[in-house]
């Protein structure tokens, strides 16, 4: 039985969604988020040194970050279904896609959220002036053109194909989604954006999609 240490408001959902289409059996052990300062609890320690999630465990394998769980579950369990023949133009872009979420979108949303979040911490009262001055400045000088960045890049790759690896849904989907769920989340898409609204509109309609969401319980990504 492989199980799935899931937290709350996190990249283990898209984990949960991937066992739905590969049609596996699995448990969930949930875990919450601090109130407060909305990190996983100590508890996920005691399943990986780093304590954050995802992590899944399968008999005496644990397997931890999105892209390799992904990758492990595919491998292992898929039985040649969410991913392109081997050697194949399509293969090249799932691996890229699948590096691609984590090693290149999500550092920019994730400065986005601390810098945005960074004036309204615990601070002296004469010092919030100042703190909201520089983050301020790295967010509209550095962060916003960033995010826009990759907004345009993601719009353009869906502009000859439906899903991001090719002509078909695979695990690059599924690895992809929370990244764009962020995008969408903290910035909105719009008009100039409307393949990836379509893209995640149709993610969101497959029947696998929304059995993971029952399984993992309320979804909201942080603002």
């Amino acid at each position: 039985m492989i199980t799935v240490h899931h937290l709350n408001n996190s990249r283990s959902q898209r984990v949960l969604w991937l066992l739905e289409e590969l049609g596996l059996d699995y448990e969930v052990i949930r875990y919450e988020r601090d109130a407060k300062t909305m990190l996983a609890p100590p508890a996920l320690r005691k399943v990986h040194p780093l304590g954050k999630s995802p992590v899944i465990s399968d008999g005496d394998i644990v397997v931890a970050e999105s892209g390799a769980i992904v990758e492990y579950l595919v491998d292992v369990h898929g039985q040649g279904k969410l991913k392109p023949r081997a050697g194949s133009a399509e293969q090249r872009r799932y691996t890229y896609w699948l590096h691609y979420a984590e090693g290149s979108a999500m550092p920019p949303l994730l400065m986005s959220l601390v810098f945005a979040r960074l004036p309204t911490q615990p601070m002296p009262f004469f010092v919030r002036p100042v703190a909201k001055g520089i983050a301020d400045k790295v967010l509209t000088g550095y962060i916003e053109p960033q995010l826009r960045q990759h907004l345009d890049y993601l719009e353009s790759e869906l502009k000859e194909r439906d899903w991001f690896a090719g002509r078909k849904f695979t695990a690059a989907d599924i690895q992809m989604s929370f990244p764009v769920e962020a995008f969408a989340a903290r910035g909105g898409l719009g008009r100039k954006h409307a393949r990836l609204a379509d893209w995640l509109q149709r993610i969101h309609a497959r029947p696998a999609w929304q059995r993971a969401l029952e399984r993992g319980g309320p979804y909201e990504l942080l603002r």
